[in-house]
């Protein structure tokens, strides 16, 4: 398998041109771009990867997109905007977005990662998307990086109020389960992997002390979702 070459020069320069920015400098901005397998890789030639500028923007994002949904929605409750925000700061919506700008293209990444096709994956590409993001807080005013992430996200704002987001399906499990069996689900923490500023969560959901289902997600709430979503699968198949 060949190797996806890398002009960091042209790729910063789509960035910049694709977010109207200009980052504060070429090493902030290449930084954002490398993934911890091409630092392990090439030592000789850095030791930073973006997990530090991931950490800053996922708080970034999470602050942007809350405000812009108060703004948006000045009559919603806390519950329906917690809904909204949580759908839009997802793992699979910042992919999404990540690709809607090809930033799989623009990575560095190591020949391991290459060769598993990391440029699809996900979670990398959500990672290095909000990588950008702290790059992107760090390079301009504030007010400017909101404004950049309202329109980078305009889309997906729009699905979440629109309701065509990922259905509440804790909610919804909650419901059938007392419906169908006047039970109530709970959760269980189960597993926490990976570092402090990136840790992969796994949740498993019981009815009635058996276990239903199991999921993982970037934190314990998204988690949970996937796992009440699985659960609501099995439910569906031996509804009374």
């Amino acid at each position: 398998m060949g190797f996806l070459k890398i002009d960091l020069n042209e790729c910063i320069a789509s960035l910049e041109q694709q977010l109207q920015v200009r980052f504060s400098s070429f090493e902030l901005a290449k930084c954002a771009l490398t993934h911890r397998s091409y630092v392990h890789e090439n030592q000789h030639e850095t030791r930073e990867d973006n997990e530090r500028l991931e950490f800053l923007g996922d708080a970034v994002l999470e602050l942007a997109i809350s405000h812009h949904l108060m703004e948006m929605l000045p009559h919603a409750s806390e519950g329906e905007l917690s809904k909204y925000r949580a759908f839009i700061v997802s793992e699979e919506t910042l992919a999404n977005v990540a690709r809607r700008i090809g930033l799989g293209d623009f990575l560095l990444l190591g020949k391991g990662e290459e060769q598993s096709c990391g440029r699809e994956k996900n979670s990398v590409l959500a990672d290095a998307l909000e990588a950008i993001l702290g790059a992107l807080y760090l390079s301009v005013e504030w007010k400017e990086a909101v404004s950049i992430i309202h329109k980078l996200f305009a889309p997906e704002c729009r699905t979440a109020i629109e309701g065509k987001a990922d259905i509440d399906y804790k909610s919804t499990l909650q419901e059938k389960a007392f419906l169908w069996f006047r039970e109530t689900p709970y959760y269980q923490l189960i597993s926490e992997e990976g570092p402090a500023h990136a840790k992969i969560f796994g949740v498993e959901v019981f009815l009635s002390k058996r276990s239903l289902a199991s999921a993982q997600g970037r934190n314990k709430k998204e988690a949970e979702q996937k796992a009440a979503k699985a659960a609501l699968e099995i439910l569906t198949k031996v509804e009374p």
